[in-house]
């Protein structure tokens, strides 16, 4: 019960202040009827239970799903496996996601049924699917994350210029709405398991990314939708917008429909899983009973949640956005800053995202600074989605194609760490409340505004969402990139040093042998050195928390650095520290050097002692040693 209500926790401080913000402007500014105010504090309750039911199923089910399924992916030997495997999966994670069923029946009742809901949601999941699989070769055979976005991107910019606004508009919020609730922690639990498998000094950079791939498929997927059909723009009038009058009769109308079309959607993958598990998994029994249970919160969760946005959330949205445009128009860019504002700085993964960025720079780039700098670049975002509606003349591409663009430049600049994790971020500023409430707001707005057009301005908000973070982590990358380039003198001058040194001195028949290593090559240096006939080794992780500098054997740990120390036979030591030194390319594209110092020298008078002395010490004002060390 901890974790349901940590979820809870979590779900409603990304809810409550929306609902606060919505609360307050129906009071004052649009009139609202009371048994829809209702029903909106009903919907938002539904949404409340439902979306933390639902994460605690994404939780005990999906992940470890992932994580089995990375495994069979990662010891598939042919390349039609890996193919169909990570196709199927793509597609059949995406089918499940709440908010792109969301936008389907947006879509749907934008379009006048001229693109069904359902047809939207399979091809993008299709899409999905094929760039997953593209993404799974590209990390198996480690090619360049950078050029295979840039020539991801390349492509969807050609087929830009083909397809008509409100078919581009739609394209990009697919990418957004794609990225959810449900495929975001599926896909970077299986980037994790395939990452981890594979190993190697690429490791770290590897564990993200495959959200930020998995995003293009639906863009591609819409625009080819359009092209292959020789559909330029949509047919079709908009639904005349009549809201459901009563409290209880929409709700208890929504929920049977909704739990059906939910079963529907997880069916597929739990099908697919429970096949696998008899013939290649054979996950232990309580292992299974939980995936179970969660496969049944993760069904009962998005019902519930469903039948909330569907039954008085999104059209407390349309009738928000309607009023304030009739009648309060100038409010509407001001309202989406704060709206953007609100949505990342209470999004509990904004945080996670925060506190990924600040490990991987030993905390030069502080959680504060990350959830800063993406509250105000999606208030801008959703401000400038305003400005759209309002302008008719200002196109989404006028924001979109630059920004991608600069994003993709930017990466060939950045930490390959911050590449990956800039194109993961996309998928979390664009959240629940921006597939409901937000894209709901940004219709209404258009559908009362003169010379807009509800397909075109009405759609584009998740985009715009969606490109946000990435580009301000790519900018982040990119500084910390050239700081790191840049360097402090005492970096330099330790890595123009040889790469194998030496230090004589008293005897004791054991050698300390140290690593210093570039982020992600200890597990590599650990195997190297077992071949060669070194035992057990300490790894120390230069990269702090909360920005602390970290001390080990009275020198200062580079925080980028990992040091990974054994405690050796001198008779063997120097041949091990030298196969080292080969193996790992140290001082060429490996960095880093090895040192060879007497045991004794450092105070080791027995190899049993090695565990108990080699902890690194925290600096003044630092975090216990502990937290920063671990035991091979």
């Amino acid at each position: 019960m901890s974790l349901l209500r940590e979820k809870f926790s979590e779900v409603s401080r990304s809810l409550v202040p929306v609902v606060t913000l919505v609360l307050l402007l129906a009071l004052t500014l649009v009139e609202v009827e009371t048994d829809i105010l209702v029903r909106f504090i009903a919907g938002s309750a539904l949404l409340l239970v439902g979306l933390s039911i639902f994460l605690l199923g994404v939780d005990l089910a999906m992940n470890p799903i992932g994580e089995n399924m990375a495994t069979e992916l990662a010891t598939s030997k042919t390349a039609y496996k890996v193919a169909g495997l990570s196709f199927l999966l793509g597609f059949l994670v995406t089918v499940a996601e709440p908010d792109l069923l969301i936008l389907g029946n947006q879509v749907e009742a934008a379009s006048g049924k001229s693109i069904s809901a359902m047809m939207m949601v399979y091809m993008v999941s299709m899409g999905v699917g094929v760039m997953i699989s593209f993404g799974t070769f590209r990390l198996l055979s480690s090619r360049s994350y950078p050029v295979f976005m840039a020539l991801a991107y390349g492509v969807i910019f050609v087929l830009a210029i083909l397809v008509s606004e409100e078919f581009l508009a739609i394209a990009f919020d697919a990418s957004g709405a794609t990225t959810g609730a449900l495929t975001t922690p599926f896909v970077l639990a299986l980037t994790a398991g395939l990452s981890r498998i594979k190993g190697g000094k690429t490791a770290e950079e590897d564990s993200f990314g495959m959200v930020g791939v998995m995003s293009a498929g639906p863009i591609l997927a819409v625009m080819l939708m359009s092209i292959l059909t020789g559909q330029e723009h949509i047919q079709g009038e908009a639904e005349l917008f009549l809201p459901d009058t009563g409290v209880l009769g929409p709700i208890l109308h929504e929920l049977p429909k909704v739990f059906m079309e939910s079963l529907i959607a997880l069916l597929p993958l739990s099908a697919l899983f429970f096949i696998m598990n008899l013939a290649k998994f054979k996950v232990q029994k309580r292992e299974l009973g939980r995936i179970i249970k969660g496969l049944l919160y993760t069904l009962l969760g998005l019902a519930i949640f469903l039948t909330g946005v569907y039954s008085g959330f999104m059209d407390m949205g349309q009738i928000i956005g309607r009023g304030i445009a009739e009648h309060h128009n100038w409010l509407l860019p001001i309202l989406g800053f704060v709206m953007g504002m609100i949505v990342v700085l209470v999004e509990p993964a904004v945080h996670v995202l925060g506190q990924q960025i600040q490990d991987a720079t030993g905390g030069r780039i502080p959680v504060k600074l990350i959830r800063i700098t993406l509250s105000i670049g999606v208030g801008l975002a959703i401000a400038g989605s305003m400005l759209r509606i309002m302008i008719p003349e200002v196109k989404l591409w006028f924001f979109l194609l630059p920004g991608f663009a600069m994003a993709i430049l930017l990466s060939f600049f950045s930490d390959p760490v911050f590449v990956g994790i800039a194109y993961d971020a996309g998928g979390v500023a664009s959240g629940p409340m921006t597939a409901t409430f937000v894209l709901a707001f940004a219709q209404g707005a258009a559908a009362m505004t003169p010379g807009a057009n509800v397909l075109v301005d009405g759609f584009g908000v998740i985009a715009m969402v969606a490109m946000t973070p990435v580009l301000a982590i790519m900018i982040l990358g990119a500084v910390f990139q050239r700081k790191i380039l840049k360097g402090s003198k005492e970096e330099h001058a330790m890595l123009e040093e040889p790469a194998v040194t030496i230090q004589t001195g008293a005897a004791l028949g054991y050698d300390c042998m140290m690593a210093v290593l570039n982020r992600g090559l200890s597990q590599e240096a650990l195997d190297v050195a077992r071949d060669a006939g070194a035992g057990g080794a300490t790894i120390i992780h230069g990269r702090g928390s909360g920005g602390h500098d970290m001390k080990f054997l009275s020198f200062e740990m580079l925080k980028e650095k990992e040091i990974v120390v054994w405690l050796i036979d001198d008779r063997i030591s120097g041949t091990i520290a030298k196969t080292l030194h080969e193996k790992l390319d140290l001082g060429g594209e490996g960095g880093g050097k090895v040192f060879l110092v007497p045991a004794l020298a450092m105070g080791l008078k027995a190899p049993g002692k090695a565990a108990e002395m080699l902890r690194p010490e925290p600096a003044e004002g630092s975090v216990p040693p502990g937290e920063n060390s671990a035991p091979a």
